[in-house]
């Protein structure tokens, strides 16, 4: 099933948010493609505030990965694949362990691990909407 969405403004996320996490059920891990700038990081704060996350969420660029809890002490994690070069440098990382946790697990820049992603992945991807001035989110489910 393919879903569309589109954001006129960064007012609109929150809704976008919640019809995507009411959308995906049981699903966990959720990647996000899109060219640098499309708003990969800021849709993936505000997902998070809609998953009660009570730490401050920031883009794990430099460390590949984010740790971040909920106010039910549930995990999320937040990975940025972006600097990896192939499958083996996010071998090395343990991307296995975040793929299999049992919690959330939103990863920028996942194409360099497709064929580790389980069957069940949600896809999301932003992409500049000109003709309407703001982003047009398309998930695959």
């Amino acid at each position: 099933m393919t879903l569309h969405w589109h954001a006129r403004s960064i007012a609109d996320l929150p809704d976008i948010a919640t019809a995507l996490l009411a959308q995906i059920g049981n699903r966990r891990i959720i990647t996000f493609t899109g060219n640098m700038g499309a708003g990969k990081t800021t849709f993936i704060k505000v997902l998070c505030q809609q998953l009660g996350v009570v730490d401050a969420v920031s883009s794990p660029t430099y460390s590949l990965a984010n740790e971040y809890h909920t106010a039910k002490q549930e995990k999320v994690f937040h990975l940025d694949l972006y600097r990896l070069n192939d499958i083996d440098e996010a071998m090395h990382i343990g991307i296995e362990e975040y793929l299999y946790a049992d919690a959330y697990c939103l990863i920028e820049w996942a194409e360099i691990i497709v064929p580790l992603l389980p069957d069940d992945v949600v896809r999301v991807s932003i992409q500049l909407d000109d003709a309407q001035q703001g982003r047009l989110f398309v998930v695959e489910l």
